[in-house]
């Protein structure tokens, strides 16, 4: 493709980014995917954006499948291109979105990971030693109590959270805010992190967790402190999104408020939240099989 094009991909990167407020591990998937899509052009002999049309994509998305691409990658990078082109339309550079109409083979619905509760108060429960180790208390804790996503985690500045009303505002996907609970733990916690924060943040540094250095931790970081907690307290390997995950079964397994959970979390659709309710079921079918008379498997 033309410089122009690759010129307008970066473009639209930065909007995502300064304006969107997406994640670094979303833009990262999202540059992948686009690279992808100006690699098949560039084999299409396709020069510009406004030359793609919807039977070139049906042919790239096919092209993907034929490679193994799972059906999961293969929505996310139509998804990218559909985006790409709500702003290319909006900059006046297409005339129409190619990919509007597309989708992807349906994949398989995969249960989100949790930790159970045992094995989450295992990991809440760990001894601090040092302060940064106070800070990833700090930190877990708040991925639990509030159910936060990673970037929002550490998008987090000191007059987000209201120690009084125990609740914080949090930046969400799209820019959305929302007002979040945090509980009586998470908070014991913070303070407990406040009071070593001065000795390490920077003077002018605003962020609520910071590295080494004093300034704002990065979501590889978080990822990286958590791996440590996890191998020292002989806990499964473990992704800071696991424990929103576990936020929200825990939480539905034991209100049944599914709409309520939609909100903490931040989920747009209510159809996002629904996966929850399978793993919540998962969770009720076994306690049936194990309990009820007629479900009882009679012993060989």
């Amino acid at each position: 493709m033309e410089p122009e094009a690759h010129e307008w991909v970066a473009r639209f990167l930065d909007h995502l980014d300064h304006e969107r407020r997406y994640s670094q591990h979303t833009l990262r998937n999202y540059r992948r995917d686009l690279e992808q899509v100006m690699a098949y052009c560039g084999r299409q002999g396709i020069a510009r954006w406004s030359d793609l049309d919807s039977h070139q994509v049906r042919a790239l998305a096919a092209e993907g499948f034929r490679q193994g691409l799972a059906g999961t990658s293969l929505q996310r990078r139509l998804s990218a291109l559909r985006s790409l082109y709500r702003f290319l339309l909006r900059e006046g550079l297409a005339r129409a979105n190619p990919a509007a109409d597309i989708r992807a083979p349906k994949s398989p619905r995969t249960l989100p990971d949790a930790l159970d509760v045992d094995r989450m108060g295992q990991l809440l429960d760990g001894q601090a030693s040092e302060p940064l180790e106070v800070r990833d208390l700090a930190m877990f804790e708040l991925l639990y109590s509030s159910g936060l996503r990673l970037a929002e985690l550490v998008s987090l500045d000191l007059h987000d959270i209201d120690r009084q009303a125990g609740s914080m505002t949090v930046t969400g996907k799209g820019s959305r805010t929302r007002t979040l609970p945090v509980g009586r733990k998470a908070l014991a916690a913070l303070e407990a992190w406040l009071r070593e924060r001065p000795a390490l943040a920077k003077p002018e540094e605003q962020a609520l967790f910071v590295n080494r250095r004093g300034t704002r931790l990065s979501g590889q970081s978080v990822e990286k402190r958590l791996d440590r907690w996890t191998r020292r307290l002989g806990l499964p390997k473990t992704h800071p999104h696991a424990l929103r995950h576990s936020f929200a079964s825990h939480l539905l397994e034991s209100s049944g408020d599914l709409r309520a959970v939609q909100e903490l979390l931040g989920h747009a659709n209510i159809s996002t939240t629904q996966v929850y309710t399978h793993l919540d079921f998962q969770h009720l079918a076994q306690v049936y099989d194990q309990a009820h008379p007629r479900a009882k498997r009679k012993k060989e």
